[in-house]
């Protein structure tokens, strides 16, 4: 049996449920969500696999030792006692990263030394050497302090999860690859449905729409920081990445429009969904929310300006009022809307049937979400998330 290993995929707060429907979707086993992040156990395959498939992790951290610290002795000892001779070889190149929430060891630079030294220390101990020339391939250690415990890691991912490849370039305020994977899911994006998006900015929320109908993997046009990782098998990578272009689905009848009052966002956005290897796909045109008309077959996508880093208050208010009117007079089978405007709800004209926090980056926003209901009602008297009332503003 080949060794298990216990792996934890960080993920936008709001997103958990998403992200754990796909770890073990992926076959993962002792599945365990709190708030962020996502733990899981798999063998050296789960590791590439969940790099290469889950769209709405941020990164996949190789979980090596838990512990109380609360002295500088105590991080030395917890790193000191892991084998890092049976993972980094002796010219391993390995940075140390990380942070520190409500504990006695506050200071993260004294950490990062600290841990240092007793990766060093164990290094050339176990590999019988007396310098550490760190001129090999890049292992990215990570410590994570909260409440005196500590977690140690091995950044399997490298760059991002978010990073999937295809988005070369990108408009002022872009949502992030992942987060608008989650959007897509919390949407009921299928293989046959519609997506529209009248502020589609680089497109990345119609691209992440397609990109799950067509269950295309998003790692597939990147690398990972662990194929190069001595511990793990090699062919694992070549393995998975056959699985994941084998269930991919050409056929699914998905379309996407996005729209965009910026003919360069336009233009970006076409791009984007080339790369991606969803331009067929894909269609982005010039055009005015005031002027968008959402279709009765559709599921409307969006993250429009709201003020906090683009245009103003005032502007994201009319907007949002030009969107509700439009979808007043054009329902489609379902509207997602992300947004930090607290007044939203209010400026759009309707309540939401249910509404999710989200924070896109350090910024606290709501998915607001309207679909008809059973027995026709398109709104609600509280919004709910996961049976769960919310507080009104």
């Amino acid at each position: 049996m080949s060794e298990q290993y216990t792996l934890v995929a960080p993920c936008f707060f709001g997103t958990e449920s998403t992200l754990s429907f796909e770890v073990r979707r992926l076959g993962a086993e002792n599945v365990q969500v709190t708030d962020g992040r996502v733990t899981f156990t798999g063998g050296p395959s789960m590791i590439a696999a969940a790099n290469l498939n889950l769209r709405t992790a941020e990164r996949v951290l190789l979980l090596l030792k838990t512990a109380r610290t609360t002295t500088f002795d105590d991080l030395f000892d917890a790193v000191y006692d892991i084998a890092w001779e049976d993972l980094l070889p002796p010219d391993a190149e390995f940075p140390v990263k990380g942070s520190s929430l409500s504990s006695q060891l506050s200071s993260v630079p004294a950490c990062q030394s600290i841990v240092k030294k007793a990766v060093v220390k164990r290094l050339m101990a176990g590999h019988y050497v007396s310098s550490l020339p760190e001129t090999g391939t890049l292992y990215k250690i990570r410590f994570a302090l909260r409440k005196d415990i500590v977690e140690i890691y091995l950044d399997t991912s490298g760059d991002g999860l978010h990073k999937r490849g295809y988005r070369r370039n990108s408009t002022l305020a872009p949502i992030k690859e992942t987060l608008a994977a989650a959007i897509a899911d919390l949407g009921h994006v299928r293989r046959d449905t519609i997506v529209q998006d009248p502020f589609c900015g680089s497109g990345t929320l119609v691209i992440e729409a397609a990109q799950k109908a067509l269950n295309i993997a998003p790692g597939l046009r990147r690398r990972f920081a662990a194929e190069a990782f001595d511990f793990l098998p090699s062919q694992i990578w070549k393995e998975e990445r056959a699985k994941a272009l084998a269930a991919a689905r050409p056929d699914a009848a998905f379309e996407g429009y996005g729209y965009d009052i910026d003919p360069a966002a336009v233009a970006l956005a076409t791009a984007n969904a080339k790369l991606a290897g969803v331009g067929d796909r894909c269609h982005f045109a010039v055009a005015d929310v005031h002027d968008f008309v959402p279709r009765p077959d559709a599921v409307v996508l969006t993250n429009p300006p709201y003020g906090e880093r683009l245009g103003d208050a005032q502007q994201a208010a009319e907007l949002a009022a030009a969107l509700g009117k439009n979808w007043q007079l054009h329902k489609s089978t379902g509207l997602y809307v992300i947004t930090a405007d607290a007044a939203f709800e209010t400026h759009f004209g309707q309540r939401a049937v249910k509404r999710r926090k989200i924070y896109n980056g350090m910024i606290p926003c709501q998915l607001y979400m309207y679909f008809q209901q059973r027995g026709g009602k398109t709104n609600a008297p509280k919004s709910t998330d996961n049976g769960k009332a919310h507080a009104r503003r």
